[in-house]
C-alpha cells in the first residue's frame, strides 16, 4: 500500500477489456478447466541457459482481470512506450476477419500456440535499448500451456531469447460479475500463481503490485523504476 493511501476496498474503475472479446486470457474461458495444478515443472538444465538480449523492456503481468491493461493504457498516456497483449491482437485480428468467438476457442492447444507465435513476433520486433513497458511478455506462455494441458518445457528455451529489465505481478481484484462461479477465482489463482514461480525460476525478482485505484498502480510501478 502506498504511504499515507487508504484504500476502501472498492473496485468502481473499469477494467479494460474485461468482456469476452479477451478470449483465452478472460477468467471465464478458464472456468472448465478441471483441477488446475502446477504439476508442469520446467526443466532445471534448461533453466540454466544463458540469455542472448539484454532488453530495456518492463513486463506487466498479471492473471485475467487483474487490471494490468488498464495500467499500461495508463502508462501510455504518460508517454511511456508500451507494446499491446498478444492474445488480445489475436482475438481482435481474428473476430474482425469475421471468425465468432466460439469458433476462435474451439481448440485451445491451437489458440496458446499461436498467440505464443505472435508474443515471440512482437518482442523480435522491438528494439532493445527502447524503454518499453509490456503488456504480458514471452515467459506468460508457460503458464497458458500448463492450462490447455500442453508441456511449458517446449518454449522454455525461447524464454531466454530476451531478457527484461524488471518484472512487475499485479495483485489480481475479486472478479465482481454474479455469473463467475467459484471456478473462475481458481483459475486465477493458479495462473496468479504459475506466473510468480515461472518468473522466479527464470531468475527475475518479481516484484508485486498491490491492489490499488489504477493511478496509485502506476505511480508504484514508476517509484520502483525511478522514471
Amino acid at each position: 500500500m502506498i504511504p499515507g493511501k487508504e484504500f476502501s476496498g472498492q473496485y468502481p474503475w473499469k477494467i479494460a477489456g474485461a468482456n469476452q472479446k479477451d478470449g483465452i486470457h478472460h477468467l471465464s474461458y478458464w472456468m472448465h478447466k478441471p483441477k488446475l495444478t502446477l504439476t508442469m515443472k520446467l526443466n532445471l538444465q534448461r533453466l540454466s541457459a544463458p540469455f542472448k538480449n539484454k532488453a530495456n523492456w518492463h513486463v506487466i503481468t498479471g492473471a485475467p482481470c487483474s487490471g494490468k491493461t488498464t495500467l499500461i493504457d495508463l502508462l501510455a498516456t504518460r508517454g511511456h512506450q508500451t507494446a499491446r497483449e498478444a492474445g488480445r491482437i489475436y482475438i481482435e485480428r481474428e473476430i474482425g476477419a469475421g471468425r465468432k468467438l466460439e469458433e476462435i476457442r474451439a481448440n485451445d492447444a491451437t489458440i496458446a500456440s499461436l498467440i505464443n507465435q505472435l508474443q515471440w513476433d512482437i518482442e523480435n520486433a522491438l528494439q532493445h535499448d527502447d524503454t518499453i513497458f509490456l503488456d504480458r511478455a514471452f515467459p506468460d506462455c508457460l503458464s497458458f500451456y500448463r492450462m490447455v494441458g500442453l508441456d511449458p518445457n517446449e518454449i522454455l528455451p525461447e524464454c531466454f531469447q530476451h531478457q527484461y529489465a524488471s518484472v512487475f505481478i499485479l495483485d489480481h481484484l475479486p472478479y465482481q460479475k454474479a455469473n463467475v462461479r467459484k471456478e473462475g477465482e481458481a483459475a486465477s489463482a493458479f495462473l496468479d500463481e504459475s506466473l510468480f514461480q515461472d518468473y522466479r525460476a527464470l531468475g527475475y525478482d518479481v516484484v508485486r503490485v498491490p491492489v490499488l485505484p489504477p493511478q496509485d498502480r502506476m505511480s508504484f510501478v514508476l517509484r520502483r523504476l525511478a522514471l
